[in-house]
This record gives C-alpha cells, structure tokens and sequence, in this order.
C-alpha cells in the first residue's frame, strides 16, 4: 500500500512541474506594478524606492510536529509550483533607464507642453498622437511632430526591451497594452487619451 502511496505522488509531482515548465503565464499584476512605477518616475521624477524583503515567520516553540514522507513532499511541490507560476517583471535595464531619462526630459518640456495644450494625446494603444494640430503654431508643427515621434520610438523599444529582459519577448503585446492602460490612469487633468473605441477624451 505504501509504495502505491508513493508512485501516485511521484505522478503527481512529475504532473505539477510539467504544467508549471510549460505553462508560464504573462504576470499581469506584477507587470501593472512595474508600469505604474516607471510612469510615475517619468512624469513626477521620483526615484523608485526599494522594495523591503518579506519577514520570515519563525515557527512557534516547541511546535515539533512530525511530518509524514507523502505530507512532506508536497510542501515542497507546491511552493516550488506557486514560484515558478507567478514571476515577477524585470523593468529595470540600463536601455530602460536611458528610455526613463529622455522621456522624463521631454515631459519636462516639449512634449508636456504639447499634451497641456490638448495638441496632443495618449493613445490606446500605449503611444502619443497629435490630436489636434491646429494648436501648435504652423512655425512650430515640424519640431513638435518630431517630438511625437521620438517618444513613440522610446516607448516601442522599452516594450520590446521588457519583454526581452524578462526572457520573454512573446510578451511584447501584453506588455503594451499594461503600459497603455497606466499613461491614461496616470494623466494628469486637462491632458487627452483615447478610449476603448478610439475616440478622444479629456481627462
């Protein structure tokens, strides 16, 4: 009877860490997280602050209960499984921080002078549009047309980036689309987006 105990666990293990290799699921939340974070460092210029470790619970005194084999085993199966199951997102590479860098620049001057006045927007798809042109004066449309597309130049390699930081480039799409959803929360009053159809809306 033991060994057939033993046999269905082996079975069982080899089941959980094949799902767990195969099965390795984009990370939304962790992904939302690290969005919201480099966001806001580029809009407010705040550095990320560091994430304390977790405090380990020690176990009370004199609680020695004895574990039997088949008990023992699958306490470590299924943390092993949770780990590998909920990864985490790897934001912060030296391309990352030179894209957070001129990004942080231009919301300092040009392109947030350009979002202020409604000329233009943050799109759905995690990228900036010119909106409305005839805001900007006809001497000034060249520069800020540039500046639309240098932003959305960085914001296509930081999505490529992360996804390729975290061993995943598959990812590229999801991660895209978490950043999109964390400019429109993140933009401030007065400033435009898109909505789920596309259409403008001032926030």
């Amino acid at each position: 009877m033991r060994k057939l105990v033993y046999v269905i666990l082996t079975s069982l293990a080899v089941a959980l860490v094949g799902c767990v290799t195969i099965n390795v699921y984009f990370p939304e939340a962790a992904a939302q997280k690290a969005a919201d974070q480099f966001i806001g460092n580029v809009l407010d210029g705040v550095a990320p602050a560091a994430t304390p470790a977790p405090k380990q619970q020690k176990p009370a005194a004199g609680n020695d209960n004895r574990q039997q084999p088949s008990a023992m085993l699958l306490d470590l199966l299924i943390p092993a499984a949770q780990a590998a199951d909920t990864p985490n997102i790897r934001i912060q590479t030296s391309a990352t921080e030179a894209i957070r860098g001129r990004m942080h620049q231009r919301f300092q001057g040009a392109l947030g002078s350009l979002l202020d006045s409604g000329a233009v927007g943050f799109t759905r798809d995690g990228m900036v549009a010119m909106r409305d042109a005839a805001k900007v004066p006809l001497s000034q449309r060249a520069q800020a047309n540039a500046t639309v597309a240098d932003e959305n130049r960085d914001r296509a390699a930081l999505y490529s980036e992360v996804a390729n930081a975290n061993n995943h480039p598959e990812w590229e799409p999801q991660i895209r689309a978490t950043f999109a959803k964390s400019w429109i929360e993140k933009a401030r009053a007065g400033w435009y987006y898109q909505n789920a159809a596309g259409a403008w809306q001032k926030k």
